[in-house]
C-alpha cells in the first residue's frame, strides 16, 4: 500500500508549515498566555473546548503550579546594547524564570547563563518549572564574545496563582468509544518539538471531520506531563471509553517515521501501526516502550494502562537540533508533515474498520454463488484476491481474530479483507 494523497491532504503540507511559522514566535510554557495564544490560533482551524484548571488543584500525585507569564527579558552591556534579548527569541530566557532586575559583573552572571559548548552557534532550551530560578540561554559564541564588566539583567515576568490551560477537539463517531490523539503545547520556539505535532493533529482532525468515522476521536492539546496528568485526573471516571490512542511529536523533520509501542506492547494500536508502516513500504523503525519520552508514559501508566503509542519521525533527542534554536521552521518540511498526516490517516482507516466477526454458517463453506457474492466480483481486476479474502474471513471469523489478524495471516491487503467482510456481513454470513 503506497502512501496516499487525498483531496484533503493535497496542499496540506504547505498549510501545516505555515501554521508552524505562525505559532513559532510565541513563548509557550506549561502555563500562561503563550499557551492560550497558541490555542487561539489552533482554534481558527478547528473548534476547541478550552479548559482552565486553577493553581493548587490536586491532579493525581501532582499539583497545578502557579501560572507564569513574561513580557520582556534581556542582558545589556555597559553601553545599553542587548546582548541577549527575549524579544529576538523566546528561547533566550530560562522557562519559568522569576523576576529579576539587577546589575552584576559577568563573573556573577555566568552562573545564570546556559550554553551548548559542543554546539557553539546554537541556543539551548532550558526550564526551571518547579524550582525558583532565573536565567538566560545563549549561544556559546555570544558568551565568548562578552567582555568582562558590568551587565544589566532584567526579567519582567510574573509567577502567581492562575490556571493551567489545555484544550480538546472531538470528532464524533458512530460509537462513543474513543481514540485519543495527544500533542504537547508547552515548548517555546521549537518547530519540530512540538509545533509539527500540533499542526499534524490539527489537520488530522479536519480530515476526520470530513468522514463518518466509526470511533469518536478526541484531540488533546495540553502541556507536557502536567497537562496530560491533569487531563487524566479530570477524566478518570470515563477512562474506560478510551480504546486506543496516539501521541504525536517530532512530526516534521526529514527522518524516517518511528513508532514507539504502548506499554502493553500488543495493544491494537501497536498492531495497526506496525502493519500500516510495513505495508506502506515506507522506511521506518518500531521501538519498544520505555517509561521516558512524551505523554504516552502518562496514558500508559499502570493505573490507566491505555493502549497509547507514540508516532514521530526522528524521536526525541535523536537529532542534533533537538531542544535548540536549530529546531526552527526551516528544520521541518511540508513534505514530511504531509507524509506523517497521510500515515495517520492510513492507520486510523485500518483501526476504524478492524472488527472481530463470528461466522453464522460455520459448518462447512457456505455457498457464495447463490448469494450473488461471486457475481459481485465480476468487474473487479482483483476478483481472485477478493474471493480469497472472503474465504479467509469466513475461516477466521471465530470471534477471536480481527480483520487485521486475517490480513496478516493471509498476506492480503487489509482493505481487500475489510471489503470482503462488508460483503459477507451484507449477505448475513457473519456478524460483529
Amino acid at each position: 500500500m503506497a502512501p496516499v494523497t487525498t483531496r484533503t491532504e493535497r496542499g496540506a503540507g504547505e498549510e501545516m508549515h505555515e501554521l508552524v511559522r505562525r505559532l513559532y514566535p510565541l513563548c509557550r510554557s506549561i502555563t500562561g498566555d503563550g499557551v492560550r495564544a497558541t490555542l487561539d490560533i489552533v482554534g481558527e482551524y478547528i473548534p476547541l473546548t478550552v479548559h482552565e484548571v486553577p493553581t493548587g488543584t490536586q491532579v493525581l500525585d501532582w499539583t497545578v503550579p502557579q501560572e507564569w507569564n513574561i513580557r520582556d527579558a534581556y542582558v545589556a552591556d555597559g553601553s545599553g546594547k542587548r546582548v541577549v534579548d527575549f524579544a529576538a527569541s523566546s528561547l533566550h530566557v530560562l522557562g519559568y524564570s522569576v523576576p529579576v532586575s539587577a546589575t552584576m559583573p559577568l563573573s556573577e552572571l555566568r552562573g545564570h547563563l546556559h550554553t551548548l559548548p559542543d554546539q557553539p552557534d546554537l541556543v539551548p532550551y532550558r526550564t526551571s518549572y518547579y524550582r525558583p530560578e532565573w536565567g538566560f540561554c545563549l549561544s556559546q559564541d555570544t558568551l565568548d564574545a562578552m567582555p568582562d564588566g558590568e551587565y544589566e539583567v532584567r526579567v519582567d515576568s510574573t509567577l502567581a496563582d492562575g490556571h493551567l490551560t489545555y484544550a480538546e477537539h472531538v470528532v464524533p463517531g458512530q460509537v462513543a468509544d474513543e481514540v485519543i490523539v495527544s500533542c504537547h503545547v508547552c515548548h517555546p520556539s521549537l518547530a519540530n518539538d512540538n509545533l509539527a505535532g500540533v499542526a499534524v493533529a490539527t489537520y488530522l482532525a479536519r480530515a476526520l471531520a470530513e468522514q463518518n468515522p466509526y470511533y469518536t476521536y478526541r484531540f488533546i492539546f495540553a502541556p507536557g506531563t502536567i497537562g496530560a496528568i491533569t487531563w487524566l485526573a479530570r477524566n478518570a471516571e470515563r477512562i474506560d471509553q478510551v480504546k486506543h490512542g496516539l501521541v504525536l511529536a517530532c512530526a516534521g523533520d526529514r527522518g524516517n517515521l518511528t513508532y514507539k509501542r504502548s506499554r502493553r506492547g500488543d495493544a491494537e494500536i501497536d498492531q495497526v501501526l506496525g502493519h500500516v508502516l510495513t505495508a506502506s513500504g515506507r522506511p521506518h523503525r518500531i521501538d519498544e516502550f520505555t517509561p521516558y519520552g512524551y505523554d504516552e508514559r502518562q496514558y500508559c501508566s499502570p493505573g490507566f494502562d491505555l493502549g497509547v503509542g507514540s508516532l514521530s519521525r526522528t524521536p526525541y533527542a535523536g537529532y542534533p537540533e533537538y531542544h535548540t534554536s536549530g529546531d526552527d521552521p526551516d528544520f521541518v518540511t511540508p513534505e514530511a508533515m504531509e507524509d506523517t498526516l497521510a500515515l495517520c490517516r492510513e492507520a486510523f482507516g485500518v483501526l476504524d474498520r478492524n472488527r472481530r466477526y463470528v461466522n453464522l454458517s460455520p459448518h462447512g463453506e457456505p455457498q457464495l454463488g447463490r448469494r450473488g457474492l461471486y457475481d459481485s466480483l465480476g468487474g473487479r481486476s482483483d476478483a481472485k484476491q477478493a474471493q480469497m479474502a472472503m474465504l479467509w474471513v469466513l475461516s477466521l471469523s471465530d470471534g477471536e481474530n480481527t480483520l487485521l489478524d486475517v490480513a496478516e495471516r493471509s498476506g492480503l491487503p487489509f482493505d481487500t479483507v475489510a471489503d470482503a467482510a462488508d460483503a459477507l456481513r451484507g449477505a448475513e454470513l457473519i456478524k460483529a
